[in-house]
Order: structure tokens, then sequence, then C-alpha cells
């Protein structure tokens, strides 16, 4: 770990600090940096590893089901998060969608959903994925249009989900469908729909530029019993946002793990790259443009370690989770190109740690609400506090 003074701040405890430096060792021994090759294959040995090494049970809530506590640690998670993406971005990945595709059940899963499900992804036997956006319904969940119908004690599911991660290699979907109790939100319900079920299909698989599981879904008349509904019938949207608030600050700590790791490749280049008979470091361009990276992290990792810490209080963090991962993806976008910069012609080579954090980055400031969707959280929730 190039730099654990911020482990110091008062946001954290000292269990917080031993579990950061523990996981940096593990992930230095147990996962090596991923260059092509098959990523399915490589998320499911991470998800596998991640839950040998006892990491997963972190992603997870309740004690009675394999977790490390009885309610999700959202420190924890960041810091998780953070390091993970440190050493390898789809190590990440694979830790984060344990966390978001399960993080209904662990908040709204009846005892018998949890015991069925969460010990599962605690251990890295089940990958779960979180199924939220629809072709015309992304940044504007309340106007999904997936459906599912009541039918005796069963629901029958029609319609289609997009940009699903871990699609087509999950073994479940919590999945939210349009089930009409009223319009808008109100009328969403949330299920989990496991990835064997009939009428459940994998209609396309979809590439990316910083590669990971992707996939479209598409349900046909696909009938599940009515006990795999998460909560109460018409909450789902209520429930969607609950899940999200838990694991938008941790998509923030992602990014301070790949801004850590562009400025840690920045120093060693400057620091060797000979240039005019000394180094690149000798410039006071390089030492400004240095500078101005380390304090974009620190300050991207205030407001993250802020909304952590307020969750963990108890409180609500959608404008405080909103501001984290709007700066730390934002700073981090910056931090990563001046990385590219220093390394010159060998920043845009193919396959290079700055080149993939670059590709990295980039999706990282769409997904999971893109930056002008959090200026519009937090905006909303100013006109509120003034109302």
């Amino acid at each position: 770990m190039a730099d654990g003074t911020y482990l110091d701040w008062p946001f954290f405890e000292p269990h917080h600090a031993e579990l950061a430096r523990r996981l940096d060792a593990w992930a230095a021994e147990h996962i090596g940096e991923h260059v092509g090759g098959d990523v399915d294959g490589q998320c499911r040995e991470l998800v596998r590893r991640l839950g040998q090494g006892g990491w997963l049970s972190y992603a997870i809530a309740g004690r009675d089901v394999g977790a490390q506590a009885d309610a999700i640690d959202t420190r924890a998670i960041c810091l998780i998060r953070e390091t993970l993406a440190r050493h390898d971005g789809l190590a990440d990945f694979a830790f984060a969608m344990q966390g978001l595709g399960s993080g209904a059940i662990s908040l709204q899963g009846t005892p018998e959903q949890r015991r069925r499900y969460l010990p599962r992804v605690a251990s890295g036997q089940a990958l779960a994925a979180f199924a939220l956006s629809e072709p015309q319904a992304g940044s504007d969940v309340a106007a999904l249009a997936c459906s599912a119908r009541s039918e005796g004690d069963s629901y029958v599911i029609d319609g289609q989900k997009t940009w699903i991660s871990n699609g087509g290699i999950a073994d479940f979907y919590v999945l939210f469908v349009r089930t009409g109790e009223a319009p808008g939100a109100r009328g969403i319900s949330a299920f989990i729909v496991d990835a064997d079920q009939p009428g459940l299909h994998i209609a396309e698989r979809i590439d990316v530029i910083a590669p990971h599981p992707l996939a479209r879904l598409e349900f046909r008349d696909c009938r599940i019993q009515a006990s795999q509904r998460l909560g109460a019938a018409g909450e789902g949207f209520k429930l969607a946002m609950r899940t999200l608030d838990v694991f938008r600050t941790s998509v923030a700590a992602a990014a301070l793990g790949f801004a850590r790791r562009a400025l840690d490749e920045a120093l060693a280049r400057a620091q060797s790259r000979q240039m005019f008979g000394g180094v690149l470091a000798d410039f006071q361009l390089t030492q400004a443009k240095l500078a101005q990276m380390a304090t974009a992290i620190d300050s991207a990792a205030l407001l993250t370690y802020r909304a952590a810490w307020q969750r963990d209080q108890g409180r609500g963090v959608t404008r405080e989770a909103a501001m984290a991962k709007m700066v730390a993806t934002e700073n981090a976008q910056q931090v990563i190109d001046a990385a590219v910069q220093m390394w010159g012609g060998l920043g845009v080579v193919s396959q290079m740690p700055v080149e993939r954090l670059y590709r990295e980055i980039r999706a990282l400031r769409i997904y999971e609400g893109a930056t002008e969707v959090q200026q519009l959280i937090i905006a909303r929730e100013l006109l509120k506090g003034g109302a």
C-alpha cells in the first residue's frame, strides 16, 4: 500500500485500517492483472477467490447467513473496493456485483430468501446481478416497461433489461419490473429470478471498453412464484433506491482506487524516465501536475469517506453519495489522463497499466448514474432543503 495515511482519518475505526492492510497484502498474492482472454471465466474465478478469502462476507448483511455483521459496513465496502480497484479493475467489479446484485436481499429479503441466496453469495458459489436498466429506462428508472402480471400464486414477466452486469454468467438476478399498483415509481416491484428459469433468455452479450460480463436480457412468459417477490408489491422503486444508496458511495471508492494506482504509476514514471540530462520529475511542470493529482485524490477521498461514515451512522446520504460519486469519478478521470500523458507513447499502448485505467474510469463516469444525473440529484436535495 503506497500511501495509507488516509486510514488515520477520523472517519475510520482501527479495524477499518487493519482490513485495508490485510486485503492489500492478500490481493498482492492472489490477484494478478488480467490481460485479455476469457472475461467470464476470469470473473467467476475472482468471485471464487474472494469468497474463499472471506472478503465477500462484507458484501452482505446478517451474521446468520455468513456476513461479517448484521448491517452492511459502508466504510468497509468502500475500502475493499478502493483496494481491489488499485490492484485490478475486474476484481473490483467481481466484488461490487456480489454486493449490488444481492443488496436488495440483504435489505428486504424474507428469512427463507436470505438463507437460500446470501450464504452462496458470501462463499462465492453463486454470482449475483442487479437488473434495473432498460433500453428506454436507464437514468429515468420510473419509466421502466418490463412488466409482471399476477396470476394466482405466480407472476408472469415479459420485457427486456439491458446493461446488466454479470448478465450471462449470474446465477440469479434481482429484477425490478412494473406490476401496476400505481402509476410511475409506485407501481414497481422487485423479484429474485434464477438464471435457469424458463422464459429468461440472454438476448445479447455487450462488449464495452472496460471488459466485464454484460448482457441484454429478454423475458418471455417467464413464470415465477409469488414467493420470489422482494418486499411488498409496489415497493420495488424504493428498494432499488435504497440499494443504490448503499453502493453508490462505493463506486466513488473504486474511482479512488483507480486514481491512486494512476498516481503511483505516474510517480514511478516521472522518477525513472530519462529526459534532457535528468528525469521527468525534475521539471516544474511535472511537479505541478503531480501536486494537482494528489490534491484531486484527497479531495475526492474526503467526500467519499464522509458519505460512507455518515451512512454508517444511520443518516441519509442521497446528496452526499451523489457528491462523492460525481467528484471521485471526474477527479479520477483527470488524474488518470495526466498519468497517461506522463507515460507518453507507452501510455496509449494497449494493456499497459495506465491505458487500462483510462478505459476503466471512462466507463465508471457513466455506471450507476452518470455525472449529470448526480448533479440533478444534488440539486434536487438542495431544493428540498430550501422548500
